[in-house]
């Protein structure tokens, strides 16, 4: 029985977010070492995010509140408009109040939006303030003097003084319906990892802006069926096969502008014109439409028909800015820099890749001393470049480029094919230059970095302990830590980190806590996500705390990280290159690795998964049920037409109409309804939220008719006004619930 002091599993997990509330997070170091600003929020049950500030330059540290949702909005609670909640929904942000902000180059001033109004905080006095300009706000971004904000409000791009002292200009207003300036378009946010769409110069007189058409898109409608007097929400969305939007770059002079504030939104701004190639202004006419007639603007050339996606983008004062442009089958790309007085590129460097060509967080970049940094997979091993020079080999996976400093670069990388352990589940943050390569954080876990000047905040999750642990380091040594406030868990998991198969697959395997040897072999829940971009056998706590409550519920539960998830080497996550099936494979085999030391019942056994997990877990009772008795499938994608083109066209090598057979393998259903699915049936259950427009509800739906129309077992848990999270308390903890009770039920097991 559960103490009315201590909630249920579900009711915590739900309640914490998955234990993120309190925990602090998005830090940023001042070059000088005076201060850390965070967000976190003043407990592990309440999801508004303030804006703190961590002082280091006393003798004690001394920690501050910068910015007070509560006190901002006078007790008010956020009122979101549509463009927060999709650039939330990109980001997977769950938690409400200040939840991004940006600072200038001193770190003296933050910018950040709550309820669509733009705010901005002093980091020294601690002091916020909203500016009044027109909205609804989105990403805005100080400019690194400090003295400008720029910011995005309905497609077009602005600027603001910070100290008040003048007008806010408009610098790009959209030309038409389906135009925006200054965001990043759907598969940029969502599957490149990209989510801005202005850069400031590191002189703070330009920007450089995207422009994004999204005219050819296809439009597809999300509704509400339990709210039928809703008008549907109308959304471009770039399929696989379809059009994607049209990404153009403009350099565009700050000094510009209408200048006609709020007023300015109509049709009578008059001067500015667009820079030629030259530098000259033109008329402003013709295609470039409003943009053209408000600031000074340069177009940035390069050959965007061959290279439509923009994938990254650089400036700093170390060199011109820089480009990374990828082909649409991403199997080549360029570097490029820019000269910021034509717009005119020439290319850095040139890939090519037979697969495709991974996107690393944090890369390209410039170094001070003008090399190129890049992270490219060479030799079987993704490595990290400075200018023509490896500085890393096959010992270490990169992950990410966390800082590029003076003398050296920071990076989080795990064990390579090449590395003596294989550190399951382990990510460390390195130190990497040209006296070698020093880890700078220590014990097992998944370990981060934030960088600048003589201060380093390291942030480590481990595995025998819950939470976010967050050390300030000065010159090596710790001088700070950032507490959390996060709730602990009500359980701790039991969990074994292990290889399976010739492939040594890695896997989690976690028993009840109750469990003693003896008790005999238990049915089986795998739980995976299986897929590009989601680790989940990792070195930490809290990664397994639902696995443990299933387990808790009489199930010996196997996570497993086969070809296709990071982490490990190029290969083993372009295994999956032009099919997926390489995924259920793994599965399997490491299902079979694990029987003979493991108590496994491998007569009952059921997955259970989201997103691509529930993909997987669909796709495994259809084509394997000799191995999987019963699946929970959340939010799958069951026809791989129906996703995003970045990302479903890098996986299965083309589009479907190029390679149609490689999606037709790939997916639960067809044109003609299930795709191979064997016999015999097995029960699932399949939840899915009515207003997600990542993996649209259409994909369940289909699956469904399918399922119905071929006479298999199935249940449908639609959820009305979800998106792809579910961020809602009783919603989340219901869906635990729920899928034990079938789990149970499709098992025979009481």
């Amino acid at each position: 029985m559960t103490s009315p002091q201590q909630p249920s599993f579900p009711r915590q997990f739900a309640r914490s977010r998955r234990f993120t509330l309190g925990a602090p997070r998005s830090f940023t170091a001042a070059p000088d070492g005076s201060r850390i600003v965070f967000l976190r929020s003043p407990s592990g049950a309440d999801p508004v995010n303030r804006l703190c500030v961590l002082d280091l330059d006393r003798d004690a540290p001394r920690e501050r509140v910068a910015a007070d949702p509560a006190e901002l909005l006078g007790g008010a609670g956020e009122d979101l408009p549509p463009e927060e909640r999709t650039r939330r929904e990109r980001a997977r942000e769950t938690a409400g109040g200040v939840v991004a902000y940006a600072v200038d180059a001193a770190v003296e001033l933050a910018a950040f939006t709550l309820s669509g109004r733009l705010y901005v905080a002093g980091l020294r006095d601690g002091t916020a303030r909203p500016l009044p300009v027109p909205g609804p706000v989105l990403d805005p971004r100080p400019s690194p003097d400090g003295r400008l904000v720029a910011y995005v409000a309905r497609g077009a791009l602005r600027v603001a003084p910070v100290d008040g002292g003048g007008a806010e200009r408009v610098l790009a207003r959209p030309e038409g319906e389906g135009v925006a300036y200054g965001v990043a378009e759907h598969v940029a946010a969502e599957s490149m990892g990209r989510p801005r769409g202005f850069w400031w110069s590191p002189g703070s007189d330009r920007l450089l802006v995207a422009r994004v058409d999204e005219g050819p898109v296809a439009r597809w409608w999300i509704s509400d069926p339990a709210h039928p007097d809703r008008e549907p929400a109308r959304v471009a969305y770039p399929a696989a096969g379809t059009p994607h939007a049209d990404v153009r770059l403009f350099l565009v002079d700050v000094d510009g502008g209408d200048g006609g504030g709020a007023e300015a939104d109509g049709d009578g701004e008059a001067g500015g014109g667009r820079r030629d190639g030259g530098g000259r202004r033109d008329g402003g006419d013709g295609e470039d439409g409003g943009a053209g007639r408000g600031p000074g603007r340069t177009e940035v050339e390069w050959d965007r028909e061959r290279f439509p996606y923009l994938a990254r983008v650089h400036w700093s004062p170390a060199g011109p800015p820089l480009l990374l442009v990828q082909s649409r089958d991403q199997r080549t790309q360029r570097y490029l820099a820019v000269d910021p007085e034509s717009g005119a590129t020439r290319v850095v460097c040139a890939e090519e890749d037979g697969r495709w060509l991974e996107l690393v967080p944090g890369a390209p970049a410039w170094a001070p001393d003008g090399r190129l940094v890049r992270v490219v997979d060479e030799g079987g091993a993704r490595v990290l470049m400075a200018g023509d020079r490896p500085l890393t080999d096959g010992r270490l996976h990169i992950r990410g480029v966390l800082d590029v400093g003076d003398g050296d670069l920071l990076v989080s990388a795990s064990a390579g094919e090449a590395a003596g352990d294989a550190e399951i589940g382990q990510i460390h943050v390195y130190r990497v230059g040209e006296r070698g390569v020093e880890r700078v954080s220590e014990g097992p876990g998944v370990h981060t970095a934030v960088r600048c000047g003589p201060v380093t905040v390291l942030a480590s999750v481990v595995p025998d302990g819950p939470g976010t642990r967050v050390r300030v380091l000065r010159d090596g040594r710790r001088v700070a830590e950032v507490a959390s406030y996060a709730e602990t868990p009500v359980l701790s998991p039991r969990v074994a980190l292990t290889v399976s198969g010739p492939r040594r697959i890695p896997c989690a395997v976690l028993l009840p806590r109750s469990y003693r040897e003896g008790d005999g072999p238990l049915p089986v829940l795998v739980d995976p996500y299986g897929g590009p971009h989601g680790q989940r056998v990792v070195a930490a706590h809290n990664a397994y705390l639902t696995s443990q409550w299933f387990a808790d519920q009489g199930f010996a539960v196997v996570v497993a990280d086969g070809r296709g998830t990071p982490g490990r080497s190029p290969d083993w996550e372009k295994a999956i290159a032009g099919g997926l099936a390489p995924v259920l494979e793994d599965q399997v085999a490491a299902l079979e690795g694990l029987a003979g030391r493991f108590p496994l019942d491998l007569g009952r056994v059921a997955i259970r998964g989201w997103s691509f997990g529930g993909w997987l877990a669909g796709f495994a009772v259809l084509r394997r049920p000799d191995v999987f008795h019963a699946a929970v499938v959340g939010a799958p994608v069951t026809d791989q037409r129906l996703y995003d083109a970045h990302y479903t066209e890098r996986y299965l090598g083309g589009r479907p109409q190029d390679v149609p057979d490689a999606y037709r393998d790939s997916s639960l259903v067809g044109d003609d309804g299930l795709v191979e699915a064997r016999e015999p049936a097995r029960p699932m259950m399949i939840i899915h939220g009515m207003a997600d427009d990542n993996v649209v509800a259409a994909h369940t739906l289909r699956l469904s008719s399918a399922l119905l129309a071929a006479g298999r077992p199935h249940e449908v848990l639609p959820l009305t006004g979800v998106t792809h999270m579910t961020p809602q308390e009783r919603v989340a903890e219901n869906l635990l619930l729920l899928q034990v009770d079938f789990l149970k039920r499709s098992l025979d097991l009481g």
